[in-house]
This record gives C-alpha cells, sequence and structure tokens, in this order.
C-alpha cells in the first residue's frame, strides 16, 4: 500500500450515469475523508459542473449516453473553454480489454480501472496520480498526460525515434 495522504481537502468529481455505483463511490471516497464531491450523470453534465466546481480529481465511467467518458475526457482536455485541461481523470469501466485500455490511455485519461472497483483499488490509482505525476503532452493529434510509462532506457528506447535513425550505430 502506498503512503497514507490526507485526501480531504480533495475536489472530486464523480461522472457516472448509474446512481448506485455514483452512491458507491462517493461513499469510498469519503472513507479517504473526501467531503467535497459532486457527480454529473453523463460527460455533458460533467462538463457543465466544471464550471462551477474546480475539480482537483475527476472519476468518468466510459459507457454514458448523451457524452461518454472518452468524449468527455477529450473534450476537458481540448476545449478552448476547459477550466482545468491537466486535471488527472481516473476512467472507471467494465471494460478490461487492452485494446480498451489503449483508446482510454489516447484520449487522454490519466488512470485507468476496471470494474469491479474496490477501496483499495481507488486508492491506488489516486495515490498513483499523486506519486507519479506525468507531463501533459499537446500535439496536432494528442492532449494529455504522457502516454510513456516505461522509464527510457537504452534498450527500450533504441530505435523509437525517428531522430534514432539518423544514429550511425544503427
Amino acid at each position: 500500500m502506498s503512503t497514507a495522504y490526507n485526501l480531504g481537502n480533495l475536489n472530486v468529481l464523480i461522472v457516472e450515469d448509474n446512481s448506485h455505483m455514483q452512491l458507491l463511490l462517493k461513499e469510498i471516497l469519503r472513507s479517504f475523508h473526501i467531503r467535497n464531491i459532486r457527480t454529473a450523470t453523463d460527460g455533458a453534465d460533467g462538463l457543465k459542473e466544471l464550471k462551477t466546481f474546480a475539480a482537483d480529481l475527476i472519476i468518468a465511467d466510459w459507457n454514458m449516453e448523451v457524452l461518454d467518458g472518452l468524449e468527455f475526457t477529450q473534450m476537458v482536455r481540448t476545449s478552448a473553454d476547459s477550466n482545468n485541461p491537466y486535471v488527472p481523470i481516473i476512467m472507471l469501466t467494465g471494460h478490461s480489454e487492452m485494446h480498451h485500455i489503449l483508446e482510454a490511455r489516447d484520449s487522454g485519461m490519466t488512470e485507468y480501472l476496471a470494474k469491479p472497483v474496490s477501496a483499495q483499488s481507488l486508492y491506488d490509482r489516486i495515490c498513483s496520480v499523486i506519486e507519479h505525476p506525468r507531463q501533459f503532452i499537446k500535439t496536432n493529434t494528442y492532449v494529455g498526460p504522457d502516454r510513456r510509462r516505461m522509464k527510457p532506457t537504452a534498450k527500450t528506447n533504441k530505435g523509437r525515434r525517428s531522430s534514432d535513425k539518423s544514429d550511425p550505430d544503427t
């Protein structure tokens, strides 16, 4: 388990269409002494909530009608009127297949958590956001936390960049 943190002052937005899951997440967050929690039932409501709520962390479901978690994340990251495009977003979903994880990562998610959720797994993701902050990248095709998680080594990075191709040792 990670270091115990005082999370009481965090502002957390839950974007989840299932009222039972909203309640479960709120109770888990309250067990971490987080008191300032707001909820939204879909991505569109989540964007509205962010206009008046300075979230330090967002927990978003993937499958929601009107605006799903991926679209919500992309709008938080890229919209010109986004109050905080750098806010950490934890994707909470029943999808655990690798292609879904990669799709969420590529939308700009900070962390990924597959359901069923436990207090420990959610706490671990929150601690990961705190302990391993990632630099934000902004390109023509991606805005979000750096998707690379491995520490660069000569073995893992050799030949991965176009600049490596001009290396006379290759």
